[in-house]
């Protein structure tokens, strides 16, 4: 539901092990406005792209040279016994690019997200979680919920328009 004129980059981690996320890239490319693709290492992010991050892997994202925000693979250790893990990725953006983000979190077991997202929100960031009835499992964003980081909670069908607006109002 997310126009391919978003005019922002989205890096997506997703719990999947090694060689599962190229075939849910190329999956979601062929389904998406927007180009889908997983991440490389050093790669410069651009507007209107989704990089996934690949599974078994870390992904961070730091400002490299002329101000360009550049996506970091790594195989620093697991953390939430989650490699990726998306408090890994949250907390480079947060660190390396204030205020400049939002953060969203989906369905899935356990609390990764929850550490990483009260940093963005630290940092002046906007955060939307997905609602319990629209959740295959209500763990993660429930994690959030209750940590009270989380500016809104919707159902799975509304975040894209959310993030739509939110990117558009700056």
């Amino acid at each position: 539901a997310l126009p391919g004129r978003l005019g922002v980059p989205i890096l997506i981690v997703q719990h999947m092990p090694p060689l599962f996320t190229q075939t849910l890239a190329e999956n979601l490319n062929s389904k998406c406005a927007l180009n889908v693709r997983e991440a490389v290492h050093e790669e410069t992010v651009e507007a209107d792209t989704v990089y996934i991050a690949p599974g078994g892997r870390q992904m961070r994202l730091v400002s490299g040279s002329e101000g360009r925000k550049v996506i970091q693979i790594t195989d620093d250790p697991p953390e939430n016994n989650c490699r990726p893990a998306v408090d890994y990725l949250f907390r480079s953006v947060a660190n390396n690019f204030p205020g400049q983000a939002m953060g969203v979190i989906l369905t899935g077991m356990g609390s990764d997200g929850t550490v990483g997202l009260r940093l963005l929100k630290r940092h002046g960031c906007f955060v939307i979680a997905q609602d319990e009835p629209s959740c295959v499992v209500y763990g993660m964003p429930k994690a959030a919920v209750d940590a009270g980081v989380v500016d809104a909670v919707l159902p799975l069908e509304a975040i894209a328009g959310r993030v739509v607006s939110a990117v558009r109002e700056g």
